[in-house]
């Protein structure tokens, strides 16, 4: 009888240490790395996000980058477990480009677009030949390009969509020079050129402020949604139990609230 028991015992705390492994992992604490801009991407995650997921037995490891293809390169090789840093157009065309598997497992906020005064104060005020720096990849250009459209400075031919070029110009009756530069150098040369088209995220971090623009994108309507930044994994980890934590996190009221308090319109929640 006491060897049954004694067997029985055993078997009892075989089984809980079966269901503690396998159905308690929910419980158990994790670590994901998230590649991220350093703003406003970066600071979200710092001073809300990681807080939020503390709560929630997560561990947030949040990389820094300052170009636009690492990261994705990161997530794609398993360096990374996501990032946050991207709208979904360009995510979907890096992904046609360069054969990855990236996806967005949600929207988070959208960044308005804007022309900043260089050595030009107002858009009024640009001279025949004055120079205009805008991004050189294909994505942000086009958005770049598609503003000075709709601030009358340049006319675009019928049907670029949302990606046009510099070749795709129809109309530039004042000879403006179109100067493209890689993103990160725009507010570095802001002074050098008479006005910018800037990414929300290097203009914020310049101490841009979207209230200064001479012109800034609407969130309403298309560019809204086709310039919305991501939360993006590989293919196959949308469902992630940590994954969806960090969406979670991301899609919160505390986030909305910082972002809102935090950077006077130059970002916009989307959730």
């Amino acid at each position: 009888m006491k060897k049954k028991i004694l067997a029985l015992a055993l078997a009892c705390v075989s089984c809980l240490s079966l269901l503690s492994a396998c159905g308690g992992k929910s419980n158990e604490a994790v670590t994901i790395k998230v590649g991220a801009s350093p703003t406003p991407h970066q600071e979200i995650l710092e001073n809300v996000v990681k807080d939020l997921l503390a709560k929630e037995n997560v561990t947030l490891e949040v990389v820094p980058y300052d170009d636009y293809v690492l990261p994705n390169n990161n997530v794609e090789d398993g360096q990374l477990d996501a990032n946050y840093f991207q709208h979904i157009t360009y995510m979907n065309n890096f992904n046609e480009a360069n054969g990855t598997h990236l996806v967005s497992v949600g929207s988070i906020h959208y960044e308005p677009f804007g022309i900043y005064a260089g050595k030009t104060a107002s858009l009024d005020a640009l001279a025949d030949g004055a120079t205009i720096a805008i991004p050189n990849d294909a994505t942000n250009g086009g958005r770049a390009l598609l503003l000075l459209q709709e601030q009358g400075l340049i006319t675009l031919k019928d049907g670029v969509g949302l990606e046009p070029t510099v070749s795709d110009i129809a109309e530039n009756p004042h000879n403006y020079d179109i100067k493209e530069l890689t993103a990160n150098l725009l507010t570095t040369t802001l002074q050098d050129v008479d006005v910018a088209v800037i990414n929300g995220n290097y203009a914020i971090g310049a101490g841009l402020k979207a209230e200064d623009a001479l012109a800034i994108e609407s969130a309403d309507g298309t560019a809204g949604v086709a310039y919305a930044n991501v939360l993006a994994v590989k293919e196959g980890r949308e469902n992630d139990e940590a994954i969806q934590k960090l969406l979670k996190a991301l899609q919160s009221d505390e986030v909305k609230a910082y972002i809102d308090e935090t950077y006077g319109g130059g970002v916009v929640a989307v959730f």
